[in-house]
């Protein structure tokens, strides 16, 4: 399990992150995960990715401002980008990263 002081090091190291918030008890969690992961892996090969478990660390989710899951944070040049919440598609997140990841990177 990261810190909350490894996260932001690392959002702070990497061009592109992805923290993605999750629980156990989520099946929503656990369907949306390996396509995401998947599809920035297709498209993005900058990325980093940090998974954080909200029952586990509840206070990395508080300091992220998240209340509800799953949750992905996108990060470009250390700055927050993107916020999903709930209710995503793959393709909508990959579609809302993609223009400003190529811009970032060329």
């Amino acid at each position: 399990m990261q810190t909350i002081e490894e996260i932001e090091n690392i959002i702070k190291e990497n061009l592109a992150v992805m923290v993605y918030f999750s629980a156990p008890t989520c099946n929503v969690c656990h369907a949306l995960k390996p396509k995401l992961l998947e599809a920035i892996d297709a498209n993005f090969k900058e990325f980093e990715i940090v998974s954080v478990d909200v029952s586990v660390s509840q206070e990395m989710a508080a300091h992220f401002s998240v209340f509800a899951i799953p949750t992905v944070l996108i990060f470009l040049d250390g700055r927050e980008f993107l916020r999903k919440s709930r209710h995503m598609s793959v393709d909508e997140v990959i579609r809302e990263i993609a223009r400003p990841y190529e811009i970032m990177i060329s």
